[in-house]
């Protein structure tokens, strides 16, 4: 059974998803304007982990990944200028271009790291009716009320609020006023009040709405509740996000979605840990923040990047260098060149041994499966996935690969990738023949050999078209005939 680490109630729990048949999950997604650092897809990756070790157990996924393209203000708090905003002043740029230009090295960056793309990806912009419709059931109930910049919702009214950080709401109060976090607005009654609609100025011309409420645009967290509430239901499986969206934008989901529907918002609450970077915080000063791009200008492959950052536990902080880049790199070399080996090794008759051989090849498969079920134990996982290629490399080494124990071991790699999203498939192909033409030129190498009288010659080239092509060489009057091998 699946277990996953639930933020929510701080334990393990056994994943029971509403349907049998289809998992809904919401993964909290870019605000589109900056280029997504390496932290950030770090998050991604252990989402996409997820999603994948769902697939493999025979679900569904519906996965909906936001893009925030409005709304996002300078603190996650909802104090400051919209970001948006304010690098589309900066760039000389309307909004909706930065948006899309941010948003495109977005998703080709989740396509170079082989990502599996959400089933929606909801843009906060096109969406805007749905959150006044949320906004306006909020105000029904008695949850809003007017500030000087907007309108806002009353935490204190919010039987719970904070549940998800296992603080009191006194608690949290004492902590935003301890941290000097707190925007002075006239009206404001509590410091962890936030804006579900923030009133236009008047210098502000580009994604500005009429509303009920007045002219103005939407607050950040009002946009995750209506568009996860849109395409997955008011009660759905699973949401996603790093560890700093606990304490208030997701704890601010909670109340808000809860408080419009009075129904539980989401079973579980999966949280990623921060990467950082020789030991510290990712910082602009210390120029430590990587997106994609960088890593690769540095000649490591997007493969080898996705294999770092899933290979430490995704509740764990991970750290990057560029020695333990490197590392990862050379890891995947070594894994990559072992599956050209497995594919084109010579092959064994099978031994007394073979069967002994697969039963723990199998095992350590299911070690693997068995460690992600575990909340996703990627470490141990990754142990059991290199238990399988030391024992194989001895048994290539040993010259007693059958055919027989090739294919166990290429399926329970393939199956392993399946999670793993490391592109097995395409190594194993590489150590393949490449077609039938390649085993006629080595038929016709021979014949040539033949009619030499260079016999030895002859002899090697069908012991290597039967080693490694599975190739059986019959002569004939009318000369080479051949034909695959039957299977051992």
């Amino acid at each position: 059974m699946l277990r996953l680490f639930n933020t929510l109630t701080r334990s393990k729990e056994v994943f029971r998803p509403i349907s049998q048949e289809i998992v809904c999950m919401y993964t909290c997604g870019i605000t589109a304007y900056y280029t997504a650092h390496i932290g950030n897809m770090r998050t991604y990756i252990n989402e996409d982990i997820l999603k994948r070790v769902l697939l493999h157990r025979g679900y569904r996924v519906n996965h909906v990944q936001n893009i925030t393209d409005v709304g996002h203000l300078a603190s996650d708090a909802g104090e400051g200028d919209d970001k948006l905003r304010h690098e589309a002043e900066k760039e000389k740029k309307s909004m909706k271009e930065i948006a899309d230009m941010y948003t495109a090295i977005f998703t080709d960056d989740l396509n170079r790291l082989n990502v599996i793309m959400p089933n929606t990806m909801p843009k906060a912009t096109d969406h805007i009716p749905e959150m006044l419709d949320l906004i306006a059931k909020l105000d029904r109930k008695g949850y809003l009320y007017k500030a000087e910049n907007g309108i806002y919702f009353d935490t204190s009214k919010f039987a719970g609020y904070g549940e998800l950080t296992g603080m009191s709401f006194e608690r949290l109060v004492s902590e935003l006023r301890e941290g000097a976090r707190v925007e002075k607005v006239a009206g404001k009654r509590n410091p962890t009040d936030f804006a579900v609609w923030r009133f236009a100025s008047g210098s502000e011309k580009e994604c500005i709405w009429d509303s009920p409420f007045g002219r103005g645009f939407p607050g950040w967290h009002i946009e995750c509740s209506a568009m996860s509430m849109k395409y997955l239901g008011k009660h759905f499986d699973i949401h996603c996000g790093g560890i700093d969206h606990i304490q208030i934008h997701h704890t601010n989901e909670i109340a808000q979605s809860e408080a419009a529907t009075g129904e539980k918002f989401v079973n579980y609450w999966v949280h990623n840990n921060f990467l950082v970077v020789d030991d510290k915080k990712m910082s602009k000063s210390l120029r430590s923040i990587y997106s994609v791009d960088h890593v690769m200008k540095m000649g490591y492959s997007a493969i080898a990047l996705r294999f770092f950052l899933l290979s430490g536990h995704y509740r764990q902080t991970l750290n990057f260098t560029f020695e333990a880049m490197s590392n990862a790199e050379k890891t995947m070399r070594g894994i990559y060149q072992f599956l050209e080996r497995l594919a084109s090794a010579p092959r064994a008759e099978k031994s007394a041994d073979s069967r002994a051989f697969m039963a723990k090849i199998r095992v350590s498969v299911r070690m693997f499966f068995k460690s992600l079920d575990d909340d996703l134990n990627m470490p141990a996982a990754l142990a059991a996935m290199h238990g399988v290629i030391k024992d194989t490399n001895i048994r290539i080494a040993e010259g007693k690969l059958s055919r027989t124990e090739a294919a166990c071991v290429i399926d329970g790699m393939m199956e392993m990738d399946e999670v793993l999203g490391l592109e097995f498939a395409k190594q194993i192909k590489k150590g393949e023949p490449k077609s039938a033409s390649e085993i006629e030129a080595l038929i016709n190498d021979r014949d040539a050999a033949r009619r030499a009288k260079d016999f030895a010659k002859a002899d090697r080239i069908r012991t290597m078209l039967k080693q490694k092509f599975h190739v059986v060489v019959e002569d004939t009057e009318s000369g080479s005939r051949w034909h695959e091998e039957q299977s051992q």
